[in-house]
Parts: structure tokens; C-alpha cells; sequence
């Protein structure tokens, strides 16, 4: 799969004349996931995922939750009635209507930010026991074998923490921007007559 994707921007990449520097950024990229180990995977490809979802959330923000926010109050303003228990009950059930729509990713985006940490430590475990194989079969002579391990346990934690804060800080800030749109909405939604 990762040579058929090579072997594809490679292509692309030939097309614009910046087929060397492509060659030299996937190098890298190689040398830097072979540095890592495996547990690199997953957490780029839960940091993918993460910032889908997050991308999804600012786009749903920028685009369509005025429509849902307006359609919303236009639909309490065309009630004839708004001061009964009744009609409280339907206010508080289009308000939950939109705050589920605000909210909507943002536990699994919550939920990512968590697990990028715990698959760096992950990785910190799958290192060590590397670096414990090592010593067992050749002993503690073999520096260039046991550093080797050490690496695939210290980049997975930094990867994961990366990770993780690459995303939390735009979490918070969706997680707050969802409170104040619904509470804005619960203001423009009034009980007058």
C-alpha cells in the first residue's frame, strides 16, 4: 500500500518537476517512521483522524450552523403560543436539537487527544522490550543494537504528545464555541407572548 502511494505522488510529483525534493521529504519521512517503529502508524493514523473530525467541526461551524441556528429560531418564532410549560419543553427540546449538533465529534476528538499520549507509551513499552531482548541475547556490549530500541521507545512518546497537542488546544476551543452558540440561541429564542 505505501509503495502504491509512492509510486503515485512520485508520479505527480515528476509531473510539476519537484520529483527530488518528494524523493528527499519521503526519505525522511521513512527513515523517520523506521526510527519509530510501528506504533508510529497507528498514531498518525489516529492523528488523522483526529484532525478530520476537527476539520469537519470548524467547517460545521463556519457553514452550516448559522442555517441550523436560524431555521431553529424561525421555527420558535412562527409558535403562536410561548409562555406555557408546554411550549418551555419545546423551547428546551430545540435548544437540545442544536447543542447535539453543535457537539456532535467533539467526545471522539476529546477521546484522541487522549489515546495519542497512551499509543506514545505504547510504543515506549514495544522499545524497551526491544532494547531487553537486545541485552539478553548480546549482553550490554552492543551499544549501536540497544540504542536502537531506546529510539523506538523515546520517538513514539514525543510523536504522541505531539499528537495530542496538536489537537487540544482546537478542542477546547470547539468545545467552548459549542456552549456559547447554544447559549446565544437559548438567548434569541424568547418567551414573550
Amino acid at each position: 500500500m505505501i509503495d502504491i502511494a509512492y509510486n503515485i505522488l512520485r508520479f505527480i510529483t515528476s509531473i510539476v518537476g519537484a520529483e527530488q525534493g518528494f524523493i528527499n521529504m519521503w526519505e525522511a519521512i521513512r527513515d523517520f517512521l523506521e526510527l519509530g517503529g510501528d506504533v508510529l502508524f497507528l498514531i498518525g493514523g489516529l492523528m488523522i483522524i483526529m484532525w478530520v473530525l476537527i476539520i469537519e467541526r470548524i467547517l460545521y461551524f463556519a457553514i452550516n450552523h448559522k442555517t441550523v441556528v436560524q431555521k431553529t429560531v424561525d421555527a420558535w418564532n412562527k409558535r403562536q403560543e410561548r409562555k406555557s410549560w408546554n411550549a418551555h419543553k419545546v423551547r428546551e427540546g430545540m435548544i437540545s436539537e442544536v447543542r447535539m449538533a453543535s457537539n456532535q465529534y467533539l467526545g471522539v476528538i476529546k477521546a484522541c487527544v487522549a489515546l495519542c499520549p497512551l499509543l506514545g507509551l505504547l510504543g515506549t513499552v514495544t522499545g524497551m522490550i526491544q532494547v531487553f531482548e537486545v541485552m539478553a541475547i548480546l549482553g550490554t556490549g552492543n551499544a549501536r543494537a540497544m540504542a536502537d530500541g531506546v529510539s523506538k521507545a523515546t520517538v513514539p512518546t514525543m510523536c504522541g504528545m505531539v499528537a495530542a497537542l496538536s489537537g487540544l488546544f482546537i478542542s477546547i476551543w470547539l468545545v467552548k464555541k459549542a456552549e456559547s452558540e447554544v447559549q446565544i440561541l437559548g438567548e434569541h429564542m424568547t418567551m414573550d407572548h
